[in-house]
């Protein structure tokens, strides 16, 4: 029992009592038997008011319970109250194995020479390239790349980036024949930046040697199926062990930050000043002669707003880079040459991003080692050559993304990477386009009209013909 009902009760007892008094002195006659009936009331209601006592007594723990748990709402009118939020978990720092991604892209080829020098007879030159071995008498499908990467950040400063790719060959020491498919490292670099920004950074490792944009411009990313042979004769591979810095402002890396998110093919973040020294003998090449590479490169993109009319929303990005070095190219008689030659290569590149129309071009000068056929000798001797590239990005459909493009390229000079060195003499006229039907998928389809020099010493003369390509590629 409550409180307030032990109090009540007690009153209505004092309440009986008094009336029962005033009533006996009204009527004095019958007071001795009235008396004794109240009497008998008061000790009713006595010995229930001690009933009552010891009831709170006992249920007052009960009733001290109930008055601290939660009072319940009616089914018909629930009322829900806000939940507190739970306490915050300390956030757990990620491992530096938790932060890598694994990532890649496969390119499978088909060429097919439809007309010209398929093959030739000893001594003269057959139709070939250097950007593609596939390109053969036999043609049918190829593997062109078969890329994995692994990358991330292992600190806030300190970034790794390794690269291998399966679809490298390998000669047969005794019969020449290649051997396809092997597993080789293409890059293998950390990137420690030196401010929080990270606008500066400093590459160490095998990596991309910066000289030329083209070269620069990742495979996957690229629209023709190859890169020029004059850009890439300056590094064959694109690639090489040493040091290198970059830097770019937050303005330029805002510009192709916005190029990146409209689906634009750049040719990644090697910053707009790169300056690095190499050993100089090329991708996955041993150092021969203890002497260093040393390469720069500037880039810099603009905007065209400003000069109005067919200008608006455009961007134009010109640079140029510059290579000294001392290369050793391997000599028919085995090995290595044990010459040092001059090696040294200047180029200048021009962008107009496809904003739907664009121009891409290059051109370069260099001497450069080549195989002199009037004295049977390897001789540094000038070189050049270059590309010009036009492409249109026509507005995204229900079918993808669609980038026709044209490209001639001309070069004149030596390639260091073969043996011997031997003189290149390319011409090279091509139309395709490109499909991105989604981001997981690129067909690519070309032809190309094609006057080249095959890249061994010991034929003379140029191939000519016709060539159709077609390229899947799958990102993973």
């Amino acid at each position: 029992m409550t409180g307030k009902a032990f109090r009540a009760a007690l009153a209505a007892s004092v309440f009986i009592s008094a009336a029962g008094v005033a009533h006996a002195q009204a009527a004095p006659q019958d007071s001795d038997a009235k008396i004794a009936d109240l009497q008998r009331q008061v000790d009713e209601l006595k010995a229930i008011v001690r009933a009552m006592q010891a009831a709170n007594v006992t249920a007052a723990p009960s009733a001290m319970a109930q008055a601290q748990a939660p009072v319940a709402t009616p089914a018909t009118a629930p009322v829900q109250l806000a939940a507190a939020p739970p306490a915050a978990a300390p956030e757990k720092k990620k491992a530096w194995y938790d932060k890598l991604q694994l990532r890649g892209y496969t390119q499978l080829r088909m060429n097919e020479i439809v007309s010209g020098d398929k093959n030739a007879p000893a001594g003269v030159s057959r139709l070939r390239s250097v950007q593609d071995s596939g390109i053969n008498e036999n043609g049918n499908f190829s593997i062109r790349r078969a890329r994995l990467v692994v990358q991330g950040d292992i600190s806030n400063r300190v970034s790794l980036y390794m690269q291998g790719d399966l679809a490298a060959a390998v000669s047969n020491q005794t019969g020449g024949e290649a051997r396809q498919n092997f597993f080789q490292m293409r890059d293998a670099y950390a990137d420690v930046y030196l401010d929080k920004a990270k606008s500066l950074k400093v590459r160490l490792g095998q990596s991309k040697v910066p000289f030329g944009w083209e070269n620069l411009q990742s495979s996957s990313n690229r629209v023709p199926l190859d890169r020029t042979d004059a850009i890439n004769a300056a590094v064959p591979g694109e690639r090489d062990l040493g040091v290198v810095a970059y830097y770019t402002p937050p303005k330029i890396q805002a510009i192709w930050d916005e190029l990146s998110h409209e689906g634009q093919k750049l040719f990644g973040n090697y910053g707009a000043l790169g300056v690095g020294i190499y050993n100089g003998q090329s991708i996955s090449r041993a150092e021969k002669n203890g002497k260093l590479m040393t390469v720069a490169m500037a880039t810099m993109p603009f905007r065209l707003d400003g000069l109005g009319g067919i200008f608006d929303g455009q961007i134009v990005e010109i640079g140029a880079s510059g290579m000294l070095n001392k290369f050793r190219p391997e000599v028919r008689a085995g090995g290595v040459s044990a010459i040092d030659y001059d090696d040294n290569h200047v180029g200048i590149h021009a962008m107009l991003y496809p904003r739907p129309f664009g121009i891409q071009a290059e051109w370069t000068w260099a001497k450069t080692p080549e195989w002199d056929r009037a004295t049977s000798s390897i001789i540094a001797k000038d070189a050049s050559g270059g590309y010009v590239m036009a492409m249109y990005r026509v507005p995204p459909s229900p079918l993808g993304q669609f980038i026709p493009f044209a490209r001639w390229q001309h070069y004149r000079g030596g390639w260091k990477a073969a043996t011997n060195a031997p003189r290149l003499e390319t011409d090279e006229y091509e139309l395709g386009m490109e499909w991105l039907p989604m981001k997981e998928l690129e067909l690519t389809l070309s032809y190309a009209n094609v006057s080249r020099t095959e890249a061994d010493e010991r034929r003379t003369g140029r191939a000519k013909g016709d060539l159709v390509r077609a390229q899947v590629q799958w990102n993973y």
